[in-house]
């Protein structure tokens, strides 16, 4: 019994000294690097269990043979134990290090790229949350060029079409101020030309509302029941005059008809400003036709024209605002390269998909609603 109250109290003391000294050791240390303080920690546990093994052998041990013995064995695992914890403390150092220049990377927008050495789990599922950050970043990034290049090219676009009515308006309304022009009729032509341009700003600015609210998420729908038949008339419908006046065939068909619970007017609308962007491209004698049905699980709706297709380059961008692509229209034709853009934004609220692709000499625009919005 004394033999063991002696080892307890050896075995205490041991680990009293080693957990003061291991805390003496990491006070000192504890503004050097992890890996520094792996190793030292490491090191004051080899001692630790090494020093009181030779302290317990040497109090039982009558042999001096037997100590010696064991002294020797125990240098050795020491030493093993001491190299060890060093290359432990230095592959932590080597991997803290890693991460250090990998997250300068991405702070300074770069890439993280590939890990250069085998780390520990916990800093290799650090170093996997890094990479996946940096990817997320880049993708941020990418879309913010993106969006900022789209913004200048609105700017630009916007200023142009707001100084081309503004401008004729000013001259007209000059021409009537100065009494250039005081024959009826000719006063009549010119207040039809005021209203005309006044038109255009309107229709500008309506489009400019319609894209905000699409862009900003905060479009209000008003879900009803309406049949695919009664949109794409009314569509056509809303359609034919600008398509007569440019000589344009503009033609329908459906393939069933069936119900759907959209916000009516928004779809309409969408479909509206894919019509008139064909009619816009295709020439006099050209046709544009209409079709709809149900394909697999969803309702659609194909636009196609024979306006001689779309740039190959361009298709990507068809839909992004401001875009004209390289056949950029006349003066005189209206809008300003927000159509697509409005009718995507107006189809992705109702959860649907729009896409282009050329056909047989022409584009083809289709409109895709989930078969969710399916009545």
């Amino acid at each position: 019994m004394t033999e063991t109250v002696e080892l307890v109290v050896l075995a205490a003391g041991t680990a009293g000294i080693a957990g003061v000294v291991g805390a003496l050791v990491l006070r000192a240390l504890r503004a050097t690097s992890i890996g520094t303080q792996t190793a030292a920690v490491a090191l004051v546990a080899v001692l630790a269990v090494g020093l009181g093994a030779w302290a317990g052998a040497r109090a039982m041990f009558l042999s001096q043979h037997d100590l010696g013995a064991l002294t020797v064995m125990l240098v050795a695992a020491g030493a093993i134990g001491v190299i060890t914890s060093l290359l432990l403390g230095r592959r932590v150092g080597q991997a803290s290090d890693d991460l250090a220049r990998a997250t300068r990377r991405l702070g300074d927008g770069g890439v993280v790229g590939d890990a250069p050495r085998p780390a520990p789990a916990e800093l290799s599922r650090l170093r996997h949350e890094l990479e996946e950050t940096s990817r997320r970043l880049d993708e941020a990034r990418a879309r913010e060029r993106a969006l900022d290049v789209s913004r200048r090219e609105l700017v630009a676009w916007v200023s142009h079409d707001l100084r081309t009515p503004l401008a004729g308006i000013r001259a007209v309304v000059e021409a009537l101020e100065d009494g250039v022009v005081d024959d009826p009729e000719t006063v009549a032509r010119y207040h039809t030309t005021v209203r005309e341009e006044a038109d255009r700003l309107a229709a500008l600015v309506d489009d400019l509302f319609e894209l905000s609210r699409t862009q900003a998420g905060v479009l209000q729908l008003e879900i009803e029941r309406v049949t695919l038949g009664d949109l794409v008339s009314d569509a056509i419908a809303s359609a034919a005059p600008v398509a007569e006046a440019k000589g344009v065939r503009l033609e329908g068909h459906l393939d069933g008809s069936p119900v759907l619970a959209v916000s009516a007017s928004e779809v309409l609308r969408a479909l509206r400003n894919i019509l008139e962007n064909a009619i816009r491209h295709t020439p006099s004698d050209g046709s544009v036709i209409v079709e709809g049905g149900v394909d697999a699980d969803n309702v659609y709706v194909s636009v196609v024209d024979t306006g001689g297709g779309i740039p190959e380059h361009d298709l990507p961008r068809i839909f992004d605002v401001a875009f004209r692509g390289d056949r950029a229209r006349t003066p005189g034709e209206g809008g300003a390269g927000l159509g697509l853009a409005i009718a995507r934004g107006l189809v992705e609220a109702h959860r649907g998909e729009i896409t282009v692709r050329n056909q047989n000499g022409g584009a083809c625009f289709t409109v895709r609603l989930p078969a969710a919005a399916a009545g």
